[in-house]
């Protein structure tokens, strides 16, 4: 089932796709806000997905996800080597998912993220204005 964004009035892309002599239309976001990121979310979940897991359970699915997307790092970035079931794993795919499952958090407990992430920002400049120009441990 494909979720209708139209009422939601995100910016879409229709996009025409020709395969085996067959030609269909899809709808693609072309951006879209963290606010409107809450809206599409909460439409799927409220249909394709039903309804949305209790709140310790999309916290214990978050954790999860977090650790698959350390996996990824790790074994990309880090000293570890992949293992065959690693290898087919995208690094992106894995940060959506740990977005995915934020963002139902925050759907399901009434925060506006947007409003969240400039509240946050914020208090780390008026805390942060000179810290880190002065940390030793960050200087060439």
């Amino acid at each position: 089932m494909i979720v209708d964004l139209s009422p939601l009035n995100c910016p879409v892309l229709f996009v025409k796709i020709i395969s085996e002599g067959s030609t269909r239309t899809e709808k693609k976001i072309v951006k879209m806000t963290i606010r409107e990121a809450q809206k599409i979310v909460d439409a799927w979940v409220t249909t394709t997905g039903v309804r949305y897991f209790n709140e310790l359970t999309n916290m214990t699915i978050l954790t999860e996800e977090v650790g698959e997307l350390a996996r990824l790092m790790a074994r990309t970035y880090g000293e570890q080597s992949f293992k065959d079931s690693d290898k087919n794993r995208n690094l992106g795919d894995e940060m959506a998912d740990v977005l995915w499952v934020l963002i139902c958090l925050a759907n399901q407990t009434g925060i506006d993220l947007t409003e969240a992430l400039e509240k946050n920002l914020k208090k780390k400049s008026a805390r942060d204005t000179s810290r880190h120009k002065e940390n030793e441990k960050l200087k060439g």
